[in-house]
């Protein structure tokens, strides 16, 4: 059995009963995010250390805006903050800034700002702050200490929900309040846990992906066939969505916010889209396994430094999400049977994947591989990716380009299939493709 989580969105049948309720914890996270904020700024500038959720929970569980949410509720602002810190101080761009602090300006007709509030933030309950009434569609979500003004029958706050015709709601495990800004109401995320029997895979055959910069990712399967997946759409976003925040007057404001949320969205349903369509083709291909590029210091360099692409390489570089892609493409193979398995990329694109030629010289273009051994042509990623498939870095594995027939098509890998990323449906072959400006 698989186990997976699938979130639901809901609507709040009786929000004007408690839109005020929320609004509190709302408020309550981002003054909870601030004073946190605050105190890892401090804790980083004296002791060049950044704490993580664990030590901020120490610090802050007697502060009083830790009360103003549930306690779980709490932790788990203290851990996105955490996250969001580590992710900025391991990130190598000197342009990235640290975690902002939450809140909504406002300006007078002058342009001056008046006075600013703190946004209403997600708030996310756990299980131990929830009571699931499933066939009354409802659920009760405890109040932070600071809000139980009321008796104890108030202690908690009452939802209805709403949820799509033929959703059923169960093994409830979080519950997250949403405030929609262009609606001006919340809504609820119902995060399930659910358990499914995992399916046969589809085949025995392997694929082997190599992910990369101007291609995302180049995909070689043993049926004689290779897709690419250009990165344009990502690239776009990471010139344009940078711009557009710089002309914002504060790297905090509301507009500043949505733009770095819209940045966000985008990024995440380009990854899930790359992956949902590779596991796709992977199951009409008959594909079992999956080998992908480990890439694990693609950063670096053999000494350790920071590798040198350019500017818009590396501008490129850093803004791609490589781990996060690989979670995610394991976990949508996974319910589809395939199973997915890092190999080391390591002289992957040096390699002929006809005859095994190891050579640095040979790859004289950015997408262009010429073997002077076995005078083959092909695309260079889809050699990287044809490697990876082939897992040549395993001196076990009787399946190499060394061993296999030097006389072989080598069509397939000169002339890919290229799918470009449409916002509205997806992947499409280049032919079908509609514009994709941001």
């Amino acid at each position: 059995m698989l186990e997976v989580h699938r979130t639901h969105q809901a609507k709040i049948r009786n929000h004007s009963q408690v839109a005020e309720s929320l609004d509190r914890h709302g408020w309550a996270a981002s003054k909870l995010w601030n004073v946190a904020n605050y105190h890892s700024r401090e804790v980083w500038e004296n002791t060049g250390e950044i704490p993580d959720h664990r030590d901020l929970k120490d610090e802050l569980k007697a502060h009083n805006t830790y009360k103003g949410l549930h306690s779980q509720s709490s932790q788990r602002v203290l851990e996105e903050l955490a996250e969001a810190f580590n992710s900025w101080y391991s990130s190598d761009d000197d342009r990235d800034n640290p975690p902002g602090y939450r809140k909504k300006n406002y300006y007078d007709q002058q342009g001056r700002r008046v006075h600013e509030e703190h946004p209403r933030s997600t708030v996310t309950w756990k299980q131990n702050g929830i009571k699931h009434d499933r066939e009354n569609n409802r659920v009760r979500l405890s109040k932070g200490a600071n809000h139980k003004e009321h008796p104890k029958a108030w202690e908690y706050i009452l939802v209805e929900y709403q949820t799509r015709p033929g959703v059923t709601v169960e093994n409830l495990q979080q519950v997250r309040a949403v405030y929609d800004k262009a609606k001006g109401r919340w809504e609820l995320h119902l995060v399930c846990k659910d358990e499914i029997e995992t399916p046969d895979a589809p085949g025995n055959e392997t694929a082997g992906i190599d992910l990369g910069i101007c291609n995302f990712a180049a995909v070689a399967y043993s049926t004689e066939e290779a897709d690419l997946y250009p990165g344009n759409r990502l690239k776009q976003d990471g010139y344009y969505f940078p711009k557009e925040i710089a002309k914002c007057d504060d790297s905090s404001s509301e507009r500043a916010t949505r733009l770095h949320a819209k940045w966000s969205e985008r990024r995440t349903h380009f990854l899930h889209s790359v992956a949902r369509h590779i596991v796709e083709q992977c199951v009409e291909k008959g594909v079992g396994r999956i080998n992908i590029g480990d890439l694990e210091g693609v950063r670096e360099d053999e000494d350790g430094d920071s590798k040198n692409w350019g500017r818009h390489g590396n501008l490129d570089l850093h803004g791609w999400a490589f781990d996060r892609f690989t979670s995610i493409l394991e976990y949508k193979a996974k319910v589809e049977g395939i199973e997915v398995v890092e190999v080391s990329e390591r002289d992957t694109s040096k390699t002929c994947c006809v005859c095994g030629r190891e050579d640095d010289s040979q790859r004289v273009e950015r997408g262009l591989y010429v073997c002077e051994t076995c005078d083959a042509a092909f695309n260079a990623d889809v050699n990287g990716a044809e490697n990876i498939r082939l897992d040549v870095n395993d001196k076990s594995n009787s399946e190499s380009a060394s061993n296999l027939d030097e006389d072989r098509s080598t069509g397939w890998l000169a002339q890919p299939g290229v799918y470009l990323h449409d916002l509205s449906r997806g992947f499409q072959p280049r032919t079908e493709v509609v514009d994709c400006k941001p």
